[in-house]
């Protein structure tokens, strides 16, 4: 696999040697174990995959690189490069300036740019409408283009099920960079609409059977439909793909009841249910997917509580949150700075978007187990940071040092 030049001040040692050694032992990468870290009166579980996958890697390399190589030109990103706040602010640090913030909202103007001007395409990869707008200002952003390769691969998907003449239904957050970007990908060849979870698939199902009247349609999927969109003529023959950081059993849940939908409005069985929904493997990415299931292994693990690390705004990380939630008490936390203490910590609700705070967090008894976990744009540096400032809560723990030494 492709190896990228990422700051060192984004890696851990300690947690470069556990992986490191975790992959040597599971090169296929069906140990979904987690691995321990002994710290005494401190034991971690750290989940057998987290952190940076390929594609944020990948932009992060060209991002830096990019600043490093164009030292008197003018570089602004779209938006947040990725969904990690130490990335963002450090590549604002080194001169970059956004142009929108995540939801496509205008922060600097689109006119005031010339096209001498470097204009980095996020991870997340941006609609047509913005790149064409770029390149007819002179912009190139086929040189700055850092779309991760799996989101393209859901264009591809949706591309090539369009062609035969689907329509295209996309699981993800409507107002997501990634899925405004796949919308608009998507809507280029076929009539297309998003859906944000199962309750709004069931909704769309009653369109489907007939249950629900087609004018209704457009007020209750105001701004998730494509132009043009015809309930009686675009929803007879369907595909699902989706905003690759979904939960996967969020996503094969919405495909198996639209596919059980069409099989009972069309008559179908299983040699020709193809006439009427299309053959869509999982479009998630395999970071997600390793890092969903790394969770499941994970939550095996006898703990007392649950850390998650990453951006307050990373859909992948908080869907590693929700699934933590439901077996034992769990922490979203941005960096160890949350930690104000033993006693104390900060922490995000993403349900509620409301940052809380919560007192006597870690149990009284010894040892503590704690599972920790992190989104797959959290720099390995960052959990090391957790794990360091929960052992300084805790006196005659052996060193990360010393601990890593074992690996």
């Amino acid at each position: 696999m492709k190896t990228f030049d990422v700051p060192v001040n984004y890696r851990s040692p300690l947690i470069s040697a556990v992986k490191k050694k975790r992959k040597e032992a599971d090169r296929m990468k069906k140990d979904f174990t987690p691995t321990l870290l002994d710290f005494g009166p401190l034991r971690i579980y750290l989940a057998r995959h987290f952190g940076f996958c390929y594609g944020v890697e990948n932009a992060i390399d060209i991002a830096f690189r990019t600043v490093a190589e164009n030292p008197e030109r003018r570089i602004f990103l779209l938006s947040e490069m990725i969904h990690n706040p130490q990335v963002n602010a450090d590549l604002q640090a080194a001169g970059v300036r956004f142009l929108q913030d995540t939801k496509g909202n205008p922060i600097f103007p689109f006119e005031s740019l010339g096209a001498d001007d470097i204009v980095l395409i996020p991870a997340f990869g941006t609609t047509l409408e913005i790149e064409k707008r770029l390149n007819d200002i002179g912009i190139r952003t086929e040189h700055y283009n850092t779309t991760c390769p799996f989101v393209e691969k859901v264009w591809n998907r949706s591309e090539g099920i369009a062609q035969k003449g689907y329509s295209i239904i996309i699981h993800g957050k409507p107002r997501h960079e990634e899925t405004r970007a796949t919308f608009s990908h998507a809507a280029k060849d076929a009539p297309s609409v998003v859906v944000k979870d199962m309750a709004q698939t069931i909704e769309l199902a009653r369109y489907i059977s007939g249950e629900k009247e087609a004018p209704y349609f457009y007020e209750e999927f105001k701004g998730q439909y494509s132009e043009g969109f015809n309930v009686e003529r675009d929803l007879q023959r369907i595909g699902v793909v989706n905003q690759t950081t979904m939960l996967a059993t969020d996503t094969q849940a919405i495909a198996d009841y639209l596919k059980d939908v069409m099989i009972r409005k069309f008559s179908l069985d299983e040699s020709n249910v193809r006439e009427h929904f299309a053959d869509t493997r999982d479009t998630l990415c395999y970071a997600t997917n390793d890092n969903q299931s790394a969770v499941q292994g994970l939550l095996d693990a006898p703990a007392d509580l649950a850390i998650v690390v990453g951006g307050y705004n990373s859909s992948n990380t908080s869907h590693l949150v929700e699934l933590c939630e439901e077996k034992l008490p769990t922490f979203f936390i941005s960096d160890e700075a949350k930690l104000l203490s033993k006693n104390t910590v900060f922490h995000y609700n993403f349900h509620t978007g409301i940052e809380l705070v919560t007192e006597n967090y870690l149990p009284g008894h010894a040892p503590v187990s704690v599972l920790i976990t992190s989104g797959a744009s959290c720099p390995d540096a960052v959990v090391e940071g957790v794990i360091r400032r929960l052992l300084s809560f805790y006196s005659g723990s052996k060193t990360v040092e010393e601990v890593a030494a074992g690996f």
